[in-house]
Parts: structure tokens; C-alpha cells; sequence
């Protein structure tokens, strides 16, 4: 396939232009101009760059790539290596960001709502990132955290009281700790998202409303992993997504 198709692709299914976004999204990094193994995962770290050049692959495709909005653009240390690799070994770098967050099938909140077993009612907050609605059945919010502890094999950490009924669930993944309020306001018992900050555990506290801190990288597996099976039944490439686990 080549590499202006895979990104034709990948722009219509994603449509990256309806987004303001912190990073660039599409091609970042141009490898060889033909496509025909993929290795998809959440973080273009050096450790999935190194596993994308063990597996001969010719793109890398992430939901976190490279040139964040406001960091140092200087081409040195981490960085430099990690551009090195890629271009030594002629690869791609595709990511999205929040086009793969926002996408109602394949994204990190639908997925995340999938492997949880929660039913979608509505969107709220910025460019409409955030997610509303309810479990398969009533629930407390311990009882909550130990099935999303079940869902994606990392133990959350619940701020509130655990015995507090959950009939209202708002939740965004990755680093949505900004959107607590407006999940309050929304009519919410819970709260998830990926990280948590200092002042989001007394808003907890003191508003009632509980918060699950699940985990960024944890949180956002999903959205790229469907991402990579819906690229090898459409497009006929050979995808593998590679999960180089992080703890936060």
C-alpha cells in the first residue's frame, strides 16, 4: 500500500481536520513510500521503536507520537535517538491523538466503555471528549473499581467513598483530570479517567462525586489496538500492536 493511501486512509476514517489538537496528527516522520507491516502502539517510546525494527516493520503507528506543542523543539538527547532509529531504518511514524480519543467506535472512550461494559448516553465538555452514561447494572463505586481493575488488569485508584451507588458514570481517558468538574456538573456519581492531580483528590472529597484514577497508558490501549485490527481487515496490511506497559 502506498504510504499517501495509508494516510488517505487513516484521515478519512479518523478525520484529524475536525480537530484542534496539541501535536501535529498524520505522518510525522517519513519512512520508505511503500506500506506492507505495521506495528501499532499508545507511545512511540524507543523501546516500540526498537520492537518495530525487530519485527522488520516499515511504520509505526501511535497514539502518542512527537512534536508536543510548547516543548523544547531541539533535535538532542531522547529525541535525537529516537528520530535516528526511525530514520535509519526508513520507518514511518503515523500518530493521532485526538482523533483517536473521539472516534465513537475505535476510540480510547468508546473502547475503554466496551471493555468496561458501560452503556454510552451522551458527550460532554471540550470538542465533546468527555463520555456519559451508566453501568449494565447498578453498582457502587468500589464495586466499580474492582471491575475496571478486572477490565484492564491494573488496579485503580479510587478518591471518595467506595459505598457511594453509581447509576451516572462520566468518564475520559488519558490525562482528563481538568474535566472533574464538568463531569460534576453533568450529573456524575464517578469520575474516570487516566491521572489524577493534587486538587482533584479534596474535589472529590468535598463535592461527593467519586474519582478512579485508572491510568493513562492503561486507559488508552484500547483506542489503538482496535485501531490495528480494523487496519488489517480493511487495508490487508500485516498489523501487530505491541503493548510496552507503563505503570502511570
Amino acid at each position: 500500500m502506498l504510504r499517501a493511501d495509508f494516510q488517505g486512509y487513516l484521515d478519512h476514517l479518523l478525520e484529524p481536520a475536525r480537530v484542534r489538537d496539541y501535536c501535529p496528527n498524520g505522518l510525522q516522520v517519513e519512512g520508505r513510500p511503500e506500506i506492507a507491516r505495521v506495528v501499532c502502539g499508545v507511545t512511540a517510546n524507543q523501546a516500540l521503536i526498537d520492537a518495530a525494527i525487530a519485527q522488520g516493520a516499515d511504520t509505526l503507528l501511535v497514539h502518542h507520537g512527537f512534536f508536543w506543542r510548547g516543548e523544547d523543539p531541539r533535535v538532542l538527547g531522547v529525541r535525537r535517538s529516537r528520530l535516528a532509529s526511525l530514520l535509519t531504518h526508513g520507518i514511518n511514524l503515523f500518530a493521532y491523538h485526538l482523533p483517536l480519543d473521539l472516534h465513537p467506535e475505535l476510540g480510547n472512550n468508546a473502547q475503554l466503555a466496551i471493555r468496561a461494559g458501560w452503556c454510552a448516553e451522551a458527550r460532554f465538555g471540550e470538542q465533546d471528549l468527555g463520555w456519559l452514561g451508566r453501568p449494565e447494572r447498578e453498582t457502587s463505586a468500589g464495586g466499580l473499581a474492582r471491575e475496571l481493575a478486572g477490565a484492564l488488569a491494573r488496579e485503580p485508584l479510587l478518591i471518595g467513598d467506595p459505598g457511594r451507588i453509581v447509576r451516572r458514570i462520566a468518564w475520559c481517558s488519558g490525562a482528563a483530570q481538568s474535566m472533574f468538574e464538568e463531569a460534576i456538573a453533568a450529573g456524575a456519581d464517578v469520575f474516570v479517567s487516566g491521572e489524577i492531580s493534587e486538587q482533584t483528590v479534596h474535589l472529590a472529597r468535598e463535592s461527593g462525586v467519586a474519582y478512579l484514577a485508572a491510568g493513562h497508558h492503561a486507559t488508552e490501549r484500547g483506542g489503538i489496538e482496535a485501531l490495528s485490527r480494523r487496519l488489517a481487515d480493511d487495508c490487508g496490511l500485516a498489523c501487530e500492536f505491541i503493548d510496552i506497559d507503563s505503570p502511570v
